[in-house]
């Protein structure tokens, strides 16, 4: 019976293989992923720095939590709809694999390339505006990947043609995601400014503080 469900989906789900409905759709499929990536990437970052790993460490640590609350977010309604767990499993890995480890590469690129932004630690706003920009941006560079995925029937077309979806608002995702993008990169712009990239307000604080002794 399952099975015939999901066939009948099949048929009222078509999905649109160019234009603007299938740009519509691999946003918010993209929307959909970013927030379990989001998600696991935060957990990871604030985990593996707060207790000193290294950063190879701490990327490993953000990159398994990312997979496995963006497979979270996909199965948990499939199985709340009744499928068995093998089928959850297979559309899971199908409609978000390739749109995670896309997002996790472009993001952790970016938090390795930011001068400081590992080492800054979470009480630092260097951390959080890199990690919020970097996000942001490997979303973007997923959106594209996603399009091309669902164009072909692949990727989170699978998940659509179940006509079982889940999650948050995919509107209410853009509405946070874009207020990231717009502190993450006012963060940076800043720090660029400053003339000192990665030391870290803590950092900056610490040598005014030397040399305020050497004068004295």
């Amino acid at each position: 019976m399952q099975a015939t469900a999901i066939q009948h989906h099949d048929q009222d789900h078509e999905m649109p293989t160019s234009g603007n409905a299938l740009t519509t759709l691999a946003l918010s499929a993209t929307l959909h992923c970013l927030t379990g990536c989001a998600i696991g990437e935060v957990l990871g970052m604030v985990i593996g720095t707060a207790l000193g790993f290294s950063d190879l460490g701490t990327v490993a640590l953000a990159v398994g939590l990312a997979f496995l609350f963006g497979y979270g977010l996909t199965s948990l309604p499939l199985l709340r709809a009744g499928l068995p767990l093998a089928s959850v499993i297979s559309i899971a890995l199908a409609a978000d694999t390739l749109s995670i480890a896309t997002m996790e590469f472009v993001d952790n690129a970016i938090m390795l390339g930011v001068p400081g932004a590992m080492e800054a630690g979470v009480g630092s706003v260097l951390f959080w505006g890199s990690l919020s920009f970097a996000l942001v941006v490997a979303g973007a560079v997923a959106l594209p990947v996603n399009r091309w995925l669902i164009a072909r029937g692949k990727g989170h077309a699978v998940v659509h043609q179940t006509g079982i979806h889940g999650g948050p608002s995919p509107r209410a995702v853009a509405v946070v995601a874009t207020a990231a993008f717009i502190f993450g990169s006012a963060v940076l712009i800043a720090e660029l400014l400053d003339g000192s990239p990665g030391e870290g307000g803590h950092a900056k604080t610490a040598e005014r503080s030397l040399a305020h002794q050497a004068v004295r």
